[in-house]
C-alpha cells in the first residue's frame, strides 16, 4: 500500500471515531465533576476563560442537537490537531532537509581534504 493511501485511510479512520465515537459519548459529567457534586462543591466553580468559546463543554455553538454537536467538535477537533501536526512536521521536514544540505555542502567543499596538496608529493 501506498503511503498515501496509508494516510489518506488513516485520516478517514480517525475522523469516522472522531466524529462517530463522540456521537456515542456518555451524557454522564465526567469523573472531576461527578466527584465535585457528590462532595457537594460543584456550585462554587466558576467558569474558566474559554467557556464561551465555539467549542466550550465538548460541543459545537449554535447546534441544538447535543449528540451532533459533540460529534462535530469531536471531527472540528480531529482536525485542528491533524493540521497542526502536519504543519509541525513539514516545517521540521525542511529544516532536516537543509540541514542536510548544508552538511553535505560542507564535506564537498574544496580544501577539506585530509591531505593537503603539500603531504602527497
Amino acid at each position: 500500500m501506498k503511503s498515501r493511501s496509508v494516510l489518506v485511510t488513516l485520516l478517514v479512520v480517525s475522523l469516522l471515531l472522531a466524529g462517530v465515537a463522540s456521537f456515542y459519548a456518555s451524557s454522564h459529567p465526567d469523573g472531576l465533576e461527578h466527584v465535585a457534586e457528590k462532595t457537594g462543591f460543584l456550585d462554587s466553580g466558576e467558569d474558566s476563560a474559554t467557556a464561551d468559546s465555539p467549542l466550550a463543554d465538548y460541543g459545537v455553538e449554535g447546534v441544538d442537537n447535543e449528540r451532533l454537536s459533540g460529534g462535530l467538535a469531536g471531527v472540528i477537533g480531529c482536525l485542528v490537531v491533524l493540521a497542526l501536526a502536519g504543519g509541525l512536521f513539514l516545517v521540521l521536514r525542511r529544516r532536516g532537509n537543509d540541514e542536510d544540505a548544508d552538511a553535505e555542502a560542507d564535506a564537498d567543499a574544496p580544501g577539506d581534504d585530509v591531505r593537503s596538496a603539500d603531504s602527497r608529493a
